[in-house]
């Protein structure tokens, strides 16, 4: 999909002729070949903007800027790792290639139909850009900050009963385990984004912000101060994901402890019953209780209290 703004009536190449900004959605061949006809360079394909080296990521070339980034979006559905974002900066025009629809994106296109807070340049387009992406990134971490401290009360805070059924105690826990391991897998994407975007902004600082005689690099300037503290920030929620993990590892550790407590007193307590059983189960004539009146019932008196005096020993204890 090829979007233009400000849009235009007329013929698409004219209305591209003069657009401020070039979004490609999912773009065809068609429109990457009428996108690099009208700026006479290559765009970059997926596998480019996919790159991990930095001079892969970022590259000025006749007078053009052409950067690429980790999109901080959440992952669609069915694909292995989000699509990047890729752009390129030049004094006329900003073009946008991109592999999903984004909030971020659509806020901008927002803004060409309010004539008062339309941008002016191609520059403040690409900060209007940055800026949305920050606010939403921001947005994201609040929520997964949420998840994360009610996991936290949950883990440390929840009362002692559960102790009472540790299997249905581990399927809970199993759970709380599988939760925190989206959250760290989404601040693990998010930081990635965050990355990305610092090393753009401040590219596009040192070689574009000039371009429209620097009214834009306190809002630049603010933007780097923006990223650095949400790094922080999700460093700082990196870390409770760790801790909480480690808890809840911790927690399903005691949980599976208790189960084997159970099943270690259960073999104990019956040993002397079965010691007990074996004894009086062997046919040997000298055994003096076979002609006893009451020997049925004392052979069943020693084995239930030779198993009683076992309990009353690991009660005493304090083993259960």
């Amino acid at each position: 999909m090829l979007n233009i703004y400000p849009a235009k009536a007329g013929m698409a190449e004219e209305a591209a002729r003069d657009a401020l900004w070039i979004d490609l959605l999912n773009p065809s061949a068609e429109e990457v070949a009428q996108v690099e006809k009208l700026l006479g360079t290559k765009l970059p394909s997926l596998g480019a903007l996919s790159e991990i080296e930095v001079s892969s990521r970022l590259k000025k070339r006749n007078g053009m800027l052409y950067m690429s980034t980790p999109s901080a979006a959440r992952r669609p559905e069915g694909v292995q790792a989000t699509p990047p974002l890729g752009f390129v900066l030049s004094a006329d025009r900003l073009v946008t290639v991109r592999f999903m629809p984004l909030p971020t994106f659509e806020a901008v296109a927002g803004k060409f139909a309010a004539d008062q807070d339309m941008p002016k340049s191609s520059v403040e387009v690409f900060v209007l850009l940055c800026e949305e992406i920050v606010d939403h990134v921001a947005d994201i971490l609040e929520h997964l900050a949420g998840e994360l401290n009610g996991l936290s009360v949950e883990a440390f805070r929840a009362d002692d009963t559960r102790g009472r059924h540790p299997a249905r105690a581990n399927r809970v826990l199993r759970g709380q385990l599988r939760q925190v391991g989206r959250l760290g897998d989404r601040l693990s994407e998010l930081r990635d984004g965050l990355q990305g975007l610092g090393r753009v902004i401040a590219y596009a600082e040192q070689y574009a912000c000039d371009w429209d005689g620097g009214v834009l690099k306190p809002r630049v300037g603010s933007l780097r101060q923006d990223i650095h503290s949400l790094s922080d920030y999700e460093e700082q929620l990196a870390n409770k994901v760790q801790f909480v993990l480690d808890a809840l590892v911790g927690l399903i550790g005691i949980a599976q402890n208790d189960i084997f407590k159970v099943l270690t007193i259960v073999s104990i307590v019956g040993i002397p019953p079965t010691l007990m059983a074996g004894v009086y189960g062997m046919n040997f004539k000298n055994m003096p209780e076979y002609d006893w009146v009451w020997g049925y019932q004392y052979g069943w008196a020693v084995i239930l209290i030779s198993a009683i005096i076992p309990l009353i020993w690991f009660k005493i204890k304090g083993w259960f």
